[in-house]
């Protein structure tokens, strides 16, 4: 266990002293072992955690040696534009970005600064938009308010992958004391003209020309509000209707129990507000922008789409407004398969990844036009390729008022596209499990059994396959997760989550319409799906 007290004497921040120091005194064993008992470990999501004292914990302490470990692996690289440093408006965040441009021109690179809190895929567009080497973007995403996290990006302008980030935590590791760390102050503030080229390059995605729309949105308390405006004036949209209870930035998000527009209530005070204001859709974005949700009016109330919905709607619209046959369609092998249908019916590209947008934007060859994950993450590109290299929570906004007010011209729905696209390739119905833990062991054991020991059978469908992850599927890297392919078309994986402390399952069933009613397919899908979950809990034992 690392000595506390060793800790606390380089440890600059008076906030995480005083915690530790309050600890020591009170002989609090249990709180300690916790703090110093392990470390954060750095990979290929960068850091993230809670916010406290201690190598487990996000603190001033950590961020300074992730910069420094940064630091030094940037010396194999061409300096290029420096690095560009975003954060958004949790606790600390300004704080650690500041350190971290100490850190990076006290080593002698350049470091460049964004001018306030913004979403995360201005930082990532930034990385190449200003010819970086590489980015750092402090946040903690959809996050409870107690985290905080760093999140690493290269001059691709994409999240690091192996061996970059095992390069970066061996570096990590030999730094010393944080308080014999050479600082800098000669770092840049950029200007306003970055936030500018980015909306200048996300509204000429292909949008179409239809307008008409009427939005009601929501940040969810983080940073997306200001950017998203602009873009849509910019753009040409009608001005969203803003919840009021959730414009401003506010680190603690007092109206959700989590930030993430996938939890369940999440989207209920923007709801509230397309009812009052006759609204036609609901979007909202996670605390640092780079998520998009949907809402929906659906008969006398509204329905909120999955991730796999937006995708598939997404897809088309790309795939109408853009041409040519290396145009590249990419969701990952968690996601629907809708998509792989929709390539092969246009004639255009298509490559499965492994979840996260790291690998998204690095699967397949040709020209990306999307790329998106289920967890409400989508990436659009055009006749160049993708603005941003990682999602992009503003631009799928745009692209989703687009593509409904171009759908609201002609008398119809985002519902009606997505029956369209059911009686042509099936219907694709999806659903997440997440299971939620104190102690990650037990997600390893659970994964582990299951990839032992996997069922005969699911919820009366038998299991067809089993695809150990671990061993590369479909040509892609190994990673932790087992996948069985059931009876009929229906599909589960089963993966613990990178960056919070949950076992994630992902299923779906594929459904024939023929001549039958949608909404009656629709129906048998959620009872499959529903028995699946349970079928699925039952065998995972947790």
């Amino acid at each position: 266990m690392t000595d506390p007290r060793a800790w606390l004497a380089q440890d600059p921040d008076p906030d995480t002293r005083a915690e530790l120091e309050a600890l020591l005194a009170a002989g609090d064993s249990a709180a300690l072992a916790d703090r110093f008992g392990a470390r954060l470990e750095f990979g290929t999501a960068g850091l993230r955690g809670e916010l406290g004292a201690g190598p487990n914990r996000m603190n001033r302490v950590t961020v300074l040696r992730a910069a420094a470990g940064l630091a030094a692996r940037l010396r194999n690289e061409p300096p290029r534009g420096g690095v560009v440093i975003g954060y958004d408006a949790r606790h600390k965040s300004e704080r650690f970005a500041r350190d971290t441009a100490a850190v990076l021109a006290g080593a002698g690179l350049r470091a460049r600064v964004l001018p306030r809190p913004l979403p995360t895929p201005v930082l990532a567009f930034c990385v190449r938009h200003l010819d970086a080497a590489a980015g750092v973007m402090v946040t903690a995403s959809h996050n409870p308010p107690r985290d905080n996290g760093y999140k690493v990006y290269w001059g691709d302008g994409a999240q690091i992958v192996p061996p970059l980030d095992a390069e970066i935590s061996a570096a990590i590791d030999a730094v010393g004391r944080v308080d014999e760390l050479p600082l800098g102050d000669a770092w840049e503030t950029l200007g306003e003209d970055v936030v500018e080229a980015y909306l200048d390059a996300v509204t000429a995605l292909p949008l179409g020309d239809a307008r008409e729309i009427a939005v009601a949105y929501t940040p969810l308390h983080g940073v997306g509000r200001d950017v998203l405006l602009r873009a849509f004036a910019r753009a040409g949209f009608p001005a969203p209707f803003v919840v009021a209870e959730q414009a401003e930035p506010d680190p603690d998000f007092p109206t959700v129990a989590f930030p993430n527009p996938e939890e369940p209530g999440a989207l209920d005070l923007a709801v509230d507000l397309a009812r009052a204001r006759g609204a036609d859709l609901v979007i909202a974005n996670d605390p640092d922008a780079d998520r998009c949700a949907v809402a929906v009016p659906d008969g006398s109330g509204w329905r909120t789409l999955t991730g796999d919905e937006v995708g598939g709607l997404l897809a088309e619209h790309v795939l109408r407004a853009t041409s040519g046959a290396d145009r590249l369609l990419v969701t990952t092998i968690v996601s629907a398969t809708l998509v792989a249908a929709l390539a092969r019916e246009h004639g255009v590209r298509f490559a499965p990844s492994l979840t996260g947008f790291k690998w998204i934007v690095r699967s397949g060859s040709g020209r990306l036009v999307l790329g998106y994950e289920e967890a409400l993450g989508y990436c659009l590109g055009g006749d160049d390729g993708p603005p941003v290299h990682d999602k992009d929570g503003v631009g799928a906004a745009l692209a989703v008022a687009a593509l409904a007010a171009a759908a609201r011209r002609e008398g119809r729905t985002l519902l009606d596209l997505l029956d369209d696209q059911a009686r042509r390739h099936g219907l694709h119905a999806t659903a997440p499990l997440s299971v939620r833990v104190a102690d990650r062991a037990l997600i390893t054991a659970a994964v582990d059994r299951l990839r032992a020991a996997p069922p005969d059978a699911l919820a009366g469908r038998a299991v067809t396959r089993v695809d150990d992850l671990t061993a590369g599927v479909d040509g892609l890297p190994p990673t932790d997760g087992v996948r069985l392919f059931l009876d009929g078309g229906a599909r589960v994986v089963v993966r613990p989550s990178g960056t919070e402390p949950k076992l994630k399952c992902y299923l779906e069933v594929v459904l024939p319409v023929g001549d039958a009613a949608v909404a009656d397919v629709r129906a048998r899908a959620r009872a499959d799906l529903d028995a699946l979950k349970t079928a699925l809990a039952a065998a995972l034992g947790l």
